[in-house]
């Protein structure tokens, strides 16, 4: 299937004193190709994922090189590994072409506010993962 590519811009303040991206500006790359992706939903999956509930109940990172800050974007491939009818678990790679900065996985949850607990992915929501999905290597 297909993978979802984000080009991410590095911000100055997401660096530390030597120039390095910091672990936390990662988790927000990450988030930022998360939401690009979900952005790509029907209006209504997005309004029950994205507006009316989802939640992040697992993130795993693994860093394999350092990351600079520069002006050119990373690229972030992100695709969909699982999905279960409560959980999507998204992949993804950190990268300029063959260099890879991090790799990573977050686990998200449909969740209800108004009822305060989890519940399943519509069909909609099931639907539109499928398009992505790519068994992990």
């Amino acid at each position: 299937m297909a993978r979802h590519i984000f080009l991410c811009p590095l911000r100055w303040a997401d660096a530390d004193v030597y120039g390095v991206i910091n672990n936390v500006a990662f988790m927000r790359y990450l988030e930022e190709a998360r939401v690009d992706l979900l952005g790509c939903m029907a209006p209504a999956e997005q309004d029950s994922f994205l507006r009316s509930g989802s939640v992040v109940v697992r993130h795993e990172i693994d860093y394999r090189q350092t990351l600079v800050h520069r002006r050119d974007p990373v690229e972030i491939q992100i695709w969909v590994s699982r999905v279960r009818a409560s959980t999507v678990t998204i992949g993804y790679v950190v990268k300029d072409g063959e260099r890879i900065y991090a790799s990573a996985r977050s686990v998200l949850a449909p969740f209800d506010y108004q009822a305060q607990r989890p519940r399943r992915l519509t069909d909609g929501e099931a639907a539109f993962f499928d398009k992505y999905h790519e068994e992990d290597s």
